[in-house]
């Protein structure tokens, strides 16, 4: 009997191929195909606010602490490396969309150990991350209403954003279009009113011209190891890029739209970042204690006069956690299903139902909220561990991503040099630069007492990783040898 030869889902996952051998198609079981529910617009804003975070909002101002002025010079940086892995990730997600993005793409260009090892540390990094967002979310709300229990608001957010991720890819879409929106207006409104008050246009304030830039012991008051403890936390505080990546193979037009969502969303996010840390030092002195205790932008707007400042950003930071956490459950629940397809994970996981893989959505919302648990039964010990094992983690999954995208360039441009939608610029020299800078970071990390620690823990599930993916791929290598 002929007919048009068909591929095995471990196959279409790793080719980007459709049931029917043709190119393009998404993950895919017997049970049924992940879903292309999402929109042109939910990618371009999931692409420009899935790196808006808390680690801004609040987290900066410990950088700002400790760099001075020269923040803006770290921001700048950090986001040069961002552009670059995001360009690595857009290349490689418009030549082959598939839901487990760059698990994928390093189990074909590197092998299957790599993929396993990607793949499940950056599960692990997601749900870790799912339960520290539920915890800060819940810590604003018990301050707003003191009386209630916080496990009773982690409880009702895991509810929330579990329910509306088993439901369809369309709600996890529109959530994050909005919330993304909210978070890009807050910025938007923010960066207008620090120019005004840069300008002295603004009612009772005058122009601070460079005062605040270069005095208060210059533009690098604690030199240059204030600059890289600035550096990392910068580094960290760019952290979920990837998402759009995972979601543009259940988008409309997977490689029209993450070629789109990437080019549009670099110099965006840059501008965000860098103008906003630009406005903060320039607006106030680097020094200012309210930079640690409020948050940056908490204290621009109380200098600024703006009324109820601390709760209008309290809101925001509650959306930026509540995005975080409902993208975290969505990017886990996609990668665990990719690494079920691919027959690296318990084969029970892998059923979709309606286009949505609601085990994989179960087990990772399980996962985090188990890890909310540990927080509360053990955090000084195990959860603490937890967030050691993923504390360089982004830095392992931005390696992986380098030397797969310098492996994957080179097959592509032999084989399926039209599928080149979205380029690396300078190829090869530019991937190279981005991997070194990576291990320059980690390398700056063995400086510091709280961040050594981190890479040694995040070393080890590293290693335990790619031990259990190398001693699978020999097994199943040898069992094809022998059959």
């Amino acid at each position: 009997m002929t007919g048009t030869p068909t591929t095995s889902a471990s196959e279409r996952e790793v080719t980007g191929a459709a049931p029917d051998g043709t190119p393009g198609g998404a993950d895919t079981l017997s049970h049924g195909a992940l879903s292309h529910g999402l929109k042109q617009r939910h990618l371009s804003m999931i692409a420009l606010g899935g790196v808006i975070g808390a680690g801004l909002f609040v987290g900066s101002g410990a950088g700002i602490a400790t760099a001075g002025p020269a923040i803006v010079l770290a921001y700048v940086v950090s986001g040069l490396l961002v552009m670059l892995v995001m360009r690595m990730l857009g290349e490689m997600a418009a030549a082959n969309p598939a839901s487990g993005t760059f698990s994928v793409h390093a189990e074909k260009a590197v092998g299957p150990w790599a993929g396993f090892t990607a793949g499940w540390m950056f599960w692990v990094q997601l749900c870790v991350g799912i339960a520290v967002e539920a915890i800060g979310a819940a810590h604003i709300m018990v301050a707003w209403f003191p009386s209630t229990p916080s496990w009773m608001w982690v409880l009702i957010f895991m509810a929330v954003f579990c329910g509306t991720n088993l439901a369809a890819v369309g709600n996890f879409g529109e959530f994050e279009f909005w919330f993304a929106t909210l978070k890009v207006a807050a910025i938007g409104i923010f960066l207008a009113l620090g120019v005004l008050a840069i300008l002295g246009v603004l009612p009772g304030t005058d122009a601070p011209g460079t005062d605040n830039l270069t005095g208060n012991g210059g533009f690098l008051p604690n030199g240059t190891d204030g600059l890289v403890v600035g550096l990392l936390a910068s580094v960290f505080a760019y952290g979920g890029l990837e998402t759009v990546t995972i979601a543009a193979a259940e988008s409309e037009q997977p490689v029209q739209g993450v070629a789109k969502a990437v080019r549009t969303a670099m110099w965006r996010i840059a501008l965000f970042y860098v103008g906003s840390m630009l406005v903060v030092v320039t607006v106030i002195p680097w020094n200012d204690k309210s930079l640690t205790t409020d948050g940056p932008y908490v204290a621009v707007l109380k200098y600024l006069d703006i009324p109820a400042a601390g709760q209008i950003m309290n809101v925001i930071v509650l959306i930026a956690l509540l995005s975080a956490m409902n993208a975290n459950i969505y990017g886990a629940s996609r990668m665990s299903h990719s690494l079920v397809v691919r027959g690296e994970g318990p084969k029970f996981l892998g059923k979709v139902t309606n286009g949505v893989p609601r085990l994989t959505v179960l087990a990772s919302s399980a996962f985090g909220f188990f890890a909310v648990l540990l927080s509360y039964w053990w955090p000084d010990t195990v959860f603490k561990w937890l967030l050691y094992m993923t504390g360089a983690a982004i830095l392992v999954v931005w390696g992986f991503i380098a030397v797969t995208q310098l492996r994957m360039r080179r097959q592509l441009e032999r084989e399926a040099p039209e599928r080149l939608v979205v380029r690396m610029w300078l190829f090869p020299a530019l991937t190279w630069v981005a991997l070194a800078a990576v291990v320059g970071v980690m390398a700056l990390m063995l400086r510091d007492d709280d961040t050594r620690i981190q890479v040694y823990f995040t070393a080890g599930l590293t290693g335990a990783l790619a031990l259990a993916g190398y001693v699978r791929q020999r097994v199943l290598a040898g069992r094809a040898h022998q059959g």
